[in-house]
């Protein structure tokens, strides 16, 4: 029987692993660490009877990607819950913006930005189904909807800072720089909005949502569904070598492209270990996680309904933030992002007390603490949030790298979001997952399309893991 190892348990190895144990392969996990899931776990991580996810928080294109809708993920357990509205931005003096799933909703409560954002937006969005088929696979492909995909590349080609000029509000023009920032990069560069645009679509055309009972509840859905097909499982154990493996058929890594240079050793093709090792990581996260009780009194009223609140200002404050972060610099006032998963999952909380998901756009490997950046980013839209405060847990760029050791310097997109590496990740190939050695492939986040729980990385590299095999048998 043809056998494979997949080495690495995040969302993409485990979808990896099911996909190829859908096709009559003979599969096995392995991952380092002492429990599956790489960033889709969760825990009790401030006060008991908290969930808190670990990395991995809100899922834009959980539910509806090919990789869920393929193998019922729903039917294995996994429940999405969302709150009333999808993303917020509050401003100072309690101005503010939020976004629902309605594109003509979300532009009624945008003043003059409303018609811009329903121009941009509603077209995009009723083409959804067939847009995000085409940038859920690698940019360089034969697309089967090049119309609606060339009016995606419309927006998605231009800077943010730019594309905000067509919401003729700040409110607007705040709550569209918010989702921008998701990048990880300066905003006023080429392509920057690829990434926005497409989580703005995904807002209105599916919301994003939350795992019932905590991210964690996307990995038991996919071991539970891989269990089936009698994939076996090894965790504590850290693979240093490919020859550890044995002679499987197939290999799957999940891990950095660095970590697949460490262990695929002198087998790796010269082009293929200078493009691995070359690679771009982005700047950093530096994660809090608070226990609030009452919840976080938000100045913004809208900010009380959304599951994730974009922290930071106007464009251009957000926009200087993002530069002084790319360029080594730890700006005073970080962009800032807060997950209010209660709000759509109440069994996440113990009573009034509540767990809020924050982290900061910091420079890679930053050493500081950002505790205080980010309280204060909190309490300067919602005062009286410190007094609320009953625990904390922190976990800089290094502990998270630590847990996690695709996130390079504290990377949790696993991969600098530039021009190149949005159209060339890993590395320019017709084949981007493909290492070079024949049978062994690349399936983290590292390729595409880039970081996200919906497992598609993982899937992606398996199918063509599975058309090699029918290629040479």
């Amino acid at each position: 029987m043809t056998t494979a190892v997949v080495v690495g348990s995040g969302p993409n190895g485990l979808a990896a692993a099911l996909t190829l144990a859908a096709g009559g392969v003979r599969v096995r996990v392995v991952e380092a660490a002492d429990v599956l899931g790489g960033g889709v776990r969760s825990a009790e991580l401030t006060l008991p009877g908290l969930v808190h996810d670990e990395c991995s928080g809100i899922h834009p294109l959980g539910p509806g990607s090919p990789f869920a809708q393929r193998f019922d993920l729903a039917g294995a357990g996994l429940t999405w819950r969302w709150a009333p509205a999808e993303f917020a931005h509050p401003l100072d003096g309690g101005r503010g913006a939020v976004a629902v799933r309605s594109v003509a909703a979300t532009a009624a409560g945008l003043g003059a930005g409303g018609p811009g954002w329903r121009r941009t937006f509603g077209p995009l969005t009723e083409r959804f189904g067939t847009i995000s088929q085409e940038f859920l696979r690698p940019v360089p492909h034969l697309p089967r909807h090049p119309l609606h995909l060339a009016r995606f590349g419309a927006c998605a080609g231009l800077p943010a800072t730019l594309l905000a000029r067509r919401f003729g509000s700040p409110e607007a023009r705040a709550l569209w720089i918010g989702v921008a920032a998701h990048a990880f990069r300066p905003l006023g560069t080429l392509a920057s909005s690829a990434i926005g645009v497409a989580m703005v679509m995904a807002a209105h055309a599916c919301g994003w949502p939350v795992a019932q009972g905590g991210s964690a509840a996307i990995r038991d859905a996919i071991v539970r569904r891989a269990a089936e097909y009698g994939v076996a499982f090894e965790t504590g154990r850290r693979v240093t070598s490919l020859a550890e493996l044995g002679d499987p058929d197939l290999v799957m890594l999940d891990t950095s492209p660095s970590a697949a240079v460490r262990i695929a050793g002198g087998r790796l093709p010269a082009g293929v270990r200078r493009a691995y090792t070359r690679y771009r990581h982005g700047p950093g996260a530096f994660k809090v996680d608070y226990a609030v009780e009452g919840g976080v009194p938000w100045a913004h009223e809208g900010s009380r309904l959304a599951c994730t609140v974009h922290l930071g200002g106007q464009v251009a404050e957000i926009a200087a933030a993002e530069r002084d972060v790319a360029a080594g610099r730890m700006p005073e006032r970080p962009f800032v992002l807060v997950g209010q998963q209660y709000l759509a999952d109440e069994s996440r909380s113990a009573g009034d007390v509540h767990p809020l998901y924050t982290y900061a756009h910091v420079p890679a490997g930053y050493t500081g603490d950002a505790t205080e950046a980010i309280t204060a980013q909190i309490e300067r839209y919602a005062p009286g949030f410190r007094d609320r405060v009953r625990a904390t847990y922190v976990r800089s760029t290094t502990e998270l790298s630590r847990r996690n050791e695709n996130h390079v310097g504290g990377d949790i997109v696993a991969g600098a979001n530039d021009a190149r590496q949005l159209v060339f990740r890993p590395r320019a190939a017709l084949d981007p997952y493909a290492t070079g050695i024949p049978g062994v492939y690349l399936c983290s986040a590292a390729t595409p399309p880039g970081a996200g729980a919906h497992g598609m990385c993982g899937y992606n590299a398996a199918r063509r893991a599975l058309a090699w095999l029918r290629k040479v048998s």
